[in-house]
C-alpha cells in the first residue's frame, strides 16, 4: 500500500504504540518494518499466528524475553575466525536461556491444555535448535564481564601467583608508607597504582631519598609517584603473569567462539524465532489494550465492523458504530454536519483494514469480517500548497485523479467531502460522476458529502447506500453515533430557533428553498423516525426471542431430568428384582439338592410332611406386603359427606362422598373411589389455601448488566468476574451477561467452571445469536 496513505490514516502512530512494547531491538526492528500485506493466504496466516500468540498472552504468564538482542553480527564474526569477547559470548548465551524458557513454558502449557493446539506456534517451537551445550560452555566459563578464576586450570593457577605477588609488593610498599622516617616524604600514606604498577606518592622536595622509577606526577608537580628499586623486581614478575593471563584468557575465548561457530546455523534461528516471539507478544499487548479482536477474512467482497472504534481516540469517550458495506452496496455516501464525525469514520475504517492486513488485532466486538484489499486509497484533509500554487480544490482534484489512474476491482477509496472547494452545482454534479466512474471499476468507496443533491444520489442509483451522522438539536451537538441507511437532513432552521432567531426570518427563509428539497428534508425525517421505531422493534423482538428460548430450554431440562430419573427408577427396580431373582433361584436350588439328600439317604421314603416344610422355605422368598396398616382409631367425630378425613388402613388422605347405610362411607383418595367403613375414617380440619406473596424486585444500582472479560489475562479475569456476580447480586439482577469473546475458547471455559462453583449463581448458558452467541454466557442469579 502507498506510504501516503499508511501516513494519512496515521498507521506509524499505531506502530510507534506497538514498539513501546517490544522488549529488544530484534522485535521494535519488526515494528518499523511491519507493514500491511495484499495476498490474501498471508494475511490470513499473519491472523492466525498473532490469534494464537494472543490467546497465551491473554491466559499465562508469559516468560520475560528481557535481555534478548541481535548476536548475528557476533556469530558472523565467529565464522571468519574472529574472537569473541566476554559481554558478546554472553549476549549469546542470553538468547540461547531466553529461548529455552519459552520453549519449557510452551511445552508445559501445549501438556496442561488437553485438546488444544497451536499449530503455527508449535511448528516455530519444533524449529528451535538445541544449544544448552553451548549455553553451559559459556555459562561455566563466564560472570557478567570476565572468565572465572576455574575457566581453565592454567588461569586458576596464574591468578593465584599474580594474587600473592601483588600481596608482596603491598606489604613492602606498606612498611614504607608507614616508616615514621618517610610520613614527612610522602603526600599521602597510601599505595597507588600508575601504568599497573605499585608506586607511592613522594613530594618532589625529598626524591633523592627514593631509589626507585617515576611513573608520574601531580597536576602540579608537587608529587611524584615513585616505583621504589625493592619491588621493582617483584612489579615485573605481575606484568610478566599478566601477559601469561591475557594470553591463556585469549586462548579459552578462541575456543569458546569456535564452539559459537559450530552452532552458527542454530543461533540465527533461534535469533530469527525469539525476535518474531518479542514483535509478536508486543502485538498482543497492544490488542488488549485496545481490546482487539480477530476478524475473519472472506475472499469474497465483505465488510462489517460490529462497534468498531477509532484506537487512537479515549477509549473511555469514543462512541463506537458498526460499519458494514450490505453484499449488494459498493458505494456509501455520509452526510451530517461538521465536526459530527464523518471524517472519523472513514479514518476507523481504513486504518482497521490496514491493521488487520498487517496481523493486528482490531478494535471492534467480535464476528468482524473483512475481505483482503490490494490498495487503500485516501482523500482526506486539505492538502492546499502555497509552493505548487495549487487551491484546495486543485489539491484534492490532482490527488483523485491519482487515484482514478490506481484504482480497481480490489481497492478500497476514501473520499472526505468529495468535490468541495468549488461551486456547488459543479462539485456536486463532478462529485456524482467521480462516484458513477467508480462504480464502474468495482472498486469499494466510502464518501462524505455537503451537497444536498447527493441525499438523493442513492435513490436511483444501485449500490450505494446512504448513511449520516447523527445530530442532537435539543444539545445543539453531534452524538457522534453513525446511522446506516439513512441521509443526514439540514438542521439549519431548528438550529437557527433554538439560538433565538426570529420565527418571522425562519418561516422567510422556508419559503425561498425549493419545494423538492423540503420533500427530501421531510423524507429523511420520515426515515429516521421509521428507522428508530423499526430498531426499537427489534430490540423488542430480540427480548421475546430470548424469552421464549429461555422457557425452551427449562422445558428441555426439566423433561431431560424426568426421562433421566425415570430411567434411573428402572434400571434400580430391574437392579433389584434381578438380585430378589438371583436369591430366590439360590434358594431353590439349595431346597432341591436337599431333597435329593433326603431321597439318598431314606430311598423312595420321603414323607408329605418334609415336602411340606420344604416348600414353605420357598415361599418365604416372597416379600409381597399389604399395603393396608393397622392403626387405631384415635378420635370419633361424627363424619358427614363432604368431610376430609384420613383413611388410616392406608394412611392416605381423602373425601367423604356419600354415607351408606351399614356404617360405610364412600371416600375418594386421589383418583381412587373405595368403600371403607367408617371406624377405619378420622375427621380432618380442612386447609385453607393461603394466598401466595409476590415479592417485587426493585433494581436501584447502576451497575450495568454486562461485563465484558476481553483483553484481560486468565488471573485478571477470574478477579473481576467475582467482583461484578457480587455487584449484580446486590442489584437484584436475574440474568447478567459476561462476554468473553470466542477465540479458542479457553476463558469462556474458565468463566463457565467459575460460574459453576459460584454460590451466587443459579444457572447460566451460552448466549443467543442475537446476544453475541459463543462469545457471551449468561448467568442466571439466584
Amino acid at each position: 500500500m502507498k506510504t501516503k496513505t499508511l501516513e494519512i490514516l496515521e498507521f506509524n502512530k499505531v506502530k510507534e504504540t506497538i514498539e513501546q512494547e517490544a522488549v529488544s531491538d530484534l522485535g521494535r526492528a519488526k515494528v518499523q518494518a511491519l507493514v500491511p500485506a495484499t495476498d490474501f493466504d498471508t494475511v490470513t496466516f499473519q491472523m492466525d499466528e498473532m490469534d494464537e500468540v494472543g490467546q497465551i498472552y491473554n491466559q499465562y504468564r508469559i516468560p520475560s524475553l528481557s535481555g534478548l538482542s541481535s548476536v548475528s553480527a557476533y556469530v558472523k564474526r565467529a565464522q571468519i575466525g574472529g574472537t569473541l569477547n566476554v559481554l558478546e559470548l554472553n549476549a549469546i548465551k542470553r538468547l540461547i536461556q531466553v529461548q529455552n524458557q519459552f520453549k519449557t513454558f510452551y511445552n508445559q502449557l501445549v501438556e496442561d491444555e488437553e485438546g488444544v493446539h497451536y499449530e503455527i506456534l508449535d511448528g516455530q517451537m519444533q524449529r528451535l535448535p538445541i544449544l544448552t551445550p553451548l549455553y553451559q560452555s559459556i555459562h561455566q566459563t563466564c560472570d557478567t564481564h570476565d572468565l572465572f578464576d576455574s575457566a581453565s586450570t592454567e588461569l586458576q593457577s596464574i591468578r593465584s601467583r599474580i594474587s600473592k605477588t601483588n600481596q608482596r609488593v603491598k606489604a613492602q610498599l606498606d612498611r614504607i608508607v608507614k616508616s615514621t622516617g618517610n610520613q614527612k616524604k610522602l603526600s599521602d600514606a597510601i599505595v597507588t597504582v600508575r601504568n599497573e604498577r605499585h608506586v607511592i606518592p613522594v613530594k618532589a622536595e625529598y626524591r633523592q631519598d627514593f631509589n626507585g622509577i617515576v611513573h608520574d606526577q601531580s597536576a602540579s608537580g608537587q608529587t611524584l609517584y615513585i616505583e621504589p628499586s625493592s619491588v621493582v623486581e617483584l612489579n615485573n614478575q605481575v606484568s610478566r603473569l599478566r601477559s601469561e593471563e591475557a594470553t591463556e584468557i585469549n586462548r579459552i575465548l578462541m575456543a569458546l567462539t569456535a564452539e559459537v561457530a559450530v552452532e552458527a546455523e542454530g543461533c540465527f534461528v533461534a535469533e530469527e524465532i525469539m525476535g518474531h516471539l518479542d514483535f509478536l507478544i508486543a502485538k498482543a499487548r497492544y490488542a488488549a489494550k485496545i481490546k482487539g479482536t480477530k476478524p475473519t477474512f472472506s475472499e469474497t467482497r465483505k465488510v462489517y465492523l460490529p462497534k468498531a472504534f477509532h484506537p487512537l481516540l479515549d477509549r473511555e469517550t469514543v462512541v463506537a458504530n458498526t460499519i458494514e458495506f450490505e453484499d449488494n452496496i459498493q458505494t456509501v455516501i455520509i452526510t451530517g454536519p461538521n465536526t459530527g464525525g464523518k471524517t472519523v469514520t472513514l479514518k476507523t475504517l481504513g486504518l482497521i483494514i490496514v491493521m488487520a492486513q498487517s496481523g493486528l488485532l482490531i478494535p471492534t466486538l467480535d464476528g468482524s469480517q473483512l475481505s483482503v484489499f490490494d490498495n487503500v486509497f485516501c482523500d482526506i484533509g486539505d492538502e492546499q500548497s502555497i509552493e505548487q500554487s495549487l487551491s484546495t480544490f486543485s489539491s484534492h482534484m490532482k490527488t483523485i485523479v491519482g487515484i482514478l489512474e490506481e484504482a480497481n476491482a480490489n481497492s478500497l477509496i476514501l473520499f472526505d467531502e468529495l468535490g468541495a472547494g468549488t461551486d456547488p452545482s459543479e462539485g456536486a454534479a463532478l462529485a456524482m460522476s467521480i462516484l458513477d466512474h467508480v462504480q464502474s471499476l468495482g472498486s469499494l468507496v466510502m464518501a462524505t458529502t455537503h451537497y444536498p443533491e447527493l441525499k438523493a444520489y442513492s435513490y436511483n442509483r444501485e449500490g450505494v447506500m446512504n448513511a449520516s451522522v447523527e445530530f442532537n438539536v435539543d444539545t445543539l451537538s453531534p452524538t457522534y453515533k453513525l446511522l446506516m441507511g439513512v441521509p443526514g437532513r439540514s438542521n439549519a432552521f431548528e438550529i437557527s430557533k433554538r439560538l433565538g432567531l426570529g420565527l418571522k426570518i425562519i418561516n422567510h427563509a422556508k419559503t425561498m428553498i425549493g419545494q423538492d428539497e423540503q420533500e427530501i428534508n421531510e423524507m429523511i425525517a420520515s426515515l429516521e423516525h421509521n428507522a428508530k421505531r423499526v430498531d426499537d422493534q427489534r430490540i423488542e423482538w430480540e427480548r421475546l426471542v430470548r424469552e421464549a428460548e429461555t422457557i425452551h430450554r427449562d422445558l428441555t431440562q426439566q423433561y431431560e431430568k424426568y426421562q433421566n430419573f425415570e430411567s434411573r427408577l428402572m434400571e434400580e427396580a430391574k437392579e433389584k428384582a434381578n438380585q430378589h431373582v438371583k436369591a430366590a433361584t439360590q434358594e431353590a436350588d439349595d431346597i432341591v439338592k436337599s431333597l435329593r439328600d433326603m431321597r439318598d439317604q431314606k430311598g423312595a421314603e420321603v414323607k408329605e410332611h418334609e415336602l411340606i416344610d420344604k416348600k414353605k422355605q420357598l415361599e418365604s422368598q416372597y416379600e409381597a406386603k399389604s399395603i393396608k396398616q393397622d392403626v387405631k382409631k384415635q378420635r370419633w367425630d361424627e363424619i358427614k359427606a363432604g368431610d376430609e378425613v384420613k383413611v388410616l388402613s392406608y394412611g392416605q388422605k381423602g373425601e367423604v362422598l356419600e354415607l351408606l347405610d351399614d356404617d360405610e362411607a364412600v371416600v375418594q383418595m386421589g383418583i381412587i373411589k373405595m368403600k371403607l367403613p367408617l371406624k377405619d375414617l378420622e375427621k380432618k380440619e380442612k386447609t385453607k389455601q393461603q394466598p401466595s406473596k409476590m415479592v417485587t424486585r426493585t433494581n436501584r444500582s447502576t451497575v450495568k448488566m454486562e461485563l465484558d472479560l476481553r483483553g484481560y489475562r486468565y488471573d485478571e479475569a477470574m478477579v473481576a468476574l467475582d467482583q461484578y456476580l457480587d455487584q449484580a447480586v446486590l442489584s437484584n439482577y436475574e440474568d447478567v451477561y459476561i462476554i468473553h469473546g470466542k477465540g479458542t475458547g479457553a476463558l469462556q471455559k474458565g468463566v463457565q467452571q467459575h460460574l459453576k462453583r459460584h454460590k451466587s449463581v443459579a444457572d447460566f448458558r451460552m448466549g443467543m445469536p442475537s446476544e453475541g452467541g459463543f462469545g457471551v454466557t449468561v448467568a442466571t442469579l439466584r
